[in-house]
């Protein structure tokens, strides 16, 4: 990608925007809301809708004394189980208190009436969000500080005990991988707009081949760069974003998934790929590095299967971009950006495939 590209792609992406109409809400009900249930008087100034982001509809709410950021669920129909913005509350309320590097949860507001959808609200952070999983912009040792950052994040997360806290009836302990797929099945056929051979296959194969390992830790569900806020003095991470997908599971699948931009294919600047970049000189670890970190910080000798976590991760990619497919002809995309295509996904479901034959 070029300078150029990069460029447009943060800009694109980074600060606010006027809220779409779609999107709008009555800014005076949730100053109501808010003064009754922060016990203050609650004047908001101004509310602009963040660029980046498809999923849940993420707004930046600047009242006279601080600034919040709200998300909610989307209008409109809605896939079954998706847009949980109560547990993603719920877990970012508990890792705040376990000293993990989120926002402060501020609310939650399940009562339809005041925006139209459930919504919770939680504190803005100040800091860099990349867009470029190159990092073109950087110098290779900021670029080296950075990925050791979201690496060290991960395995901080993996180490809290969910049962301290109070996590352990956030998800199930056992057949993680087992429902996730049954789960992105569903999701898929749900969202299906055309047939796709290699899908199908893939959904045939995956519950036949589940690696037998037993550890549960939290989950993120979508940890990659654009997930992150990081500090710009330090190049650490400041907070980790958007847990709509998260839950108790399998850690491998999660690290596999932030493992993905070394193997998934390069179809442009829309899904982040390394794999056309000399690594070396950009100061960014190679896969086989990145791998051998990630064990050393988790105390593992090895990775056994991975070759079943990347096809389940480049499948579970191309069921999430089919869900975008359908939202945008449904009209409930949360970014007028959302443009994913069906070329996209089959790419992403042949690549899957390839590593089962292999």
């Amino acid at each position: 990608m070029t300078k150029k590209n990069s460029n447009e792609r943060q800009q694109k992406f980074s600060g606010t925007k006027p809220v779409q109409n779609h999107l709008k809400f009555d800014s005076n009900k949730l100053a109501d809301w808010l003064s009754k249930t922060l016990n203050k008087n609650v004047n908001i100034e101004e509310v602009a809708e963040f660029k980046g982001g498809q999923y849940n509809p993420t707004y930046k709410v600047k009242t006279s004394e601080e600034t919040f950021v709200l998300r909610r669920k989307p209008p409109g129909k809605l896939l079954p189980s998706a847009h949980a913005v109560d547990r993603e509350f719920r877990v970012i309320d508990a890792l705040y208190r376990s000293d993990f590097p989120v926002p402060r949860s501020v609310a939650y507001c399940g009562d339809n009436s005041i925006l139209g959808t459930e919504f919770y609200l939680m504190d803005f952070i100040d800091g860099k969000i990349f867009w470029n999983i190159a990092l073109p912009d950087l110098t290779p040792k900021i670029r080296g500080k950075i990925f050791d950052s979201k690496i060290s994040t991960l395995a901080k997360l993996q180490s809290i005990d969910y049962k301290k806290a109070g996590l352990e009836t956030f998800g199930k302990t056992s057949d993680y991988m087992a429902r996730q797929i049954h789960r992105w099945s569903k999701i898929y056929k749900a969202s299906e707009t055309s047939k796709i051979i290699s899908m199908d296959r893939l959904i045939e194969w995956l519950p036949k081949n589940i690696p037998n390992n037993e550890e549960t830790c939290i989950i993120h569900g979508d940890y990659r760069l654009d997930n992150m806020v990081f500090d710009p003095k330090t190049s650490e991470v400041k907070a980790v974003l958007d847990w709509e997908l998260s839950t108790l599971g399998d850690p491998l699948g999660d690290f596999v998934y932030h493992l993905a931009p070394w193997f998934s294919p390069d179809v442009g600047e829309r899904v982040p790929s390394l794999r056309n970049i000399d690594l070396e000189q950009h100061g960014i670890p190679t896969e086989e590095q990145y791998i051998s970190r990630y064990c050393e910080l988790t105390d593992r000798y090895r990775i056994d299967q991975i070759t079943f976590y990347k096809a389940y991760t480049l499948w579970r990619v191309a069921a999430i971009y089919q869900g975008i497919l359908k939202r945008v002809e449904d009209g409930t995309a949360a970014s007028s950006d959302a443009n994913t295509n069906i070329e996209i996904i089959i790419e992403f479901a042949n690549s899957a495939l390839e590593f089962i034959k292999n």
